[in-house]
C-alpha cells in the first residue's frame, strides 16, 4: 500500500481529530439514542413544515434504503408522519409530530452545551481565530450556496389573477374574494405575494369579517408546493397578523380542515381551533 501524501494524510489526521472531539464516533450523538444520521434528518425536518421524501434524500445526499429504514423507526416511534401530498398522491411527503419536535429540542439543546463547553477554555481572541479558520474551510471546500431571496410585497399588475388561477377546483370562490378586496380598496385590507427570486410563489389576504367589526379575516393564503417547507407560509400569516394589529383589529381568524398544512402553519402562528375556524386573539 503507497503512503498518501501528505496534504492527504494532514487533512485525514484533522477529521480523525475533529470527528472525536464533537463525539461522532459515539453509538449516539451526544448520548442521544440517534446516530448523526438520524439526527441530521430530525434537524431537516424540524426547520420546515413538511418535506418530500426525494427532497429529503436529495438533501442528505443517502442511500433511499437506508432513508426509509430511518423514517420507518421514526415513523414507529411516534416521531414524523409520511403521507401523500395533498397536491400530488404520488408524492410522499413527511413531517415531524410534536414528539418529533421534543426530539430535536433535546439534541439541539444538547448540541449547543456541548459548543459552549468546545469554546469555554478559548478567549475571544482564540474564539474569533477558530471561527475565522472554519469559515475559510468550508468556502475553500466550496460551500458557498446562493440565498433563495423572499420578499413579502403587494400585488403586482396581474397577480390577482394569478392568486385566482392558483386555487384549482376552488376557483370561483377565490374570484369572488378577490373580486371584492378590489372593489373595497379598503385601507384596513391588503393582500401580499411571497415573491422568490422575482417569481410569485404564495399569496394571503387580511380582508374585514362581515360578521364580527373586530376581527380581521385570513384568507387565499398559499403556497406552492415547490416552495414549501422554507417557513413561507408562516411568514404570510405572521406578516397577516401585524396589519390587523396595526389597523386596530382585536383578533384574526381563518379557515382550514384539521391535519392540512394551513392548519399546521395556523396552530404554529397562536391560533386556536374551533372545528375547521381558527382565531388568534391579542
Amino acid at each position: 500500500m503507497s503512503e498518501p501524501a501528505p496534504v492527504v494524510a494532514r487533512v485525514r489526521e484533522f477529521n480523525r481529530f475533529y470527528t472525536r472531539v464533537i463525539g461522532v464516533l459515539e453509538a449516539g450523538v451526544l448520548g442521544t439514542p440517534y446516530s448523526l444520521t438520524e439526527a441530521r434528518v430530525l434537524f431537516e425536518l424540524a426547520h420546515r413544515d413538511e418535506m418530500g421524501v426525494s427532497e429529503l434524500r436529495g438533501v442528505l445526499g443517502i442511500d433511499a434504503g437506508y432513508l426509509s429504514r430511518i423514517l420507518r423507526r421514526f415513523s414507529a416511534d411516534g416521531l414524523l408522519v409520511r403521507e401523500a401530498a395533498q397536491d400530488d398522491g404520488r408524492r410522499q411527503v413527511v413531517r415531524l409530530t410534536a414528539q418529533g419536535r421534543a426530539a430535536y429540542g433535546r439534541i439541539d439543546d444538547e448540541q449547543v452545551r456541548a459548543t459552549e463547553r468546545l469554546l469555554e477554555p478559548l478567549d475571544e481572541d482564540g474564539r474569533g481565530q477558530l471561527v475565522a479558520a472554519m469559515d475559510c474551510i468550508r468556502r475553500t471546500l466550496g460551500d458557498r450556496p446562493l440565498p433563495r431571496t423572499v420578499v413579502l410585497r403587494g400585488p403586482g399588475p396581474g397577480e390577482l389573477g394569478w392568486i385566482i388561477s392558483r386555487h384549482g377546483a376552488e376557483e370561483s370562490e377565490a374570484a369572488r374574494v378577490v373580486a371584492g378586496f378590489a372593489c373595497r380598496a379598503d385601507p384596513r385590507e391588503a393582500a401580499w405575494i411571497a415573491d422568490v427570486d422575482g417569481e410569485p410563489v404564495g399569496s394571503a389576504l387580511c380582508l374585514a369579517d362581515d360578521s364580527d367589526p373586530g376581527t380581521a379575516r385570513l384568507t387565499l393564503l398559499r403556497v406552492e408546493p415547490a416552495a414549501r417547507g422554507a417557513g413561507i407560509g408562516s411568514r404570510l400569516v405572521a406578516e397577516c397578523v401585524r396589519h390587523a394589529r396595526s389597523v386596530g383589529y382585536d383578533a384574526i381568524s381563518a379557515q382550514a380542515p384539521s391535519g392540512s398544512p394551513a392548519a399546521r402553519i395556523l396552530g404554529r402562528s397562536g391560533f386556536a381551533s374551533n372545528g375547521e375556524v381558527w382565531t388568534r386573539r391579542w
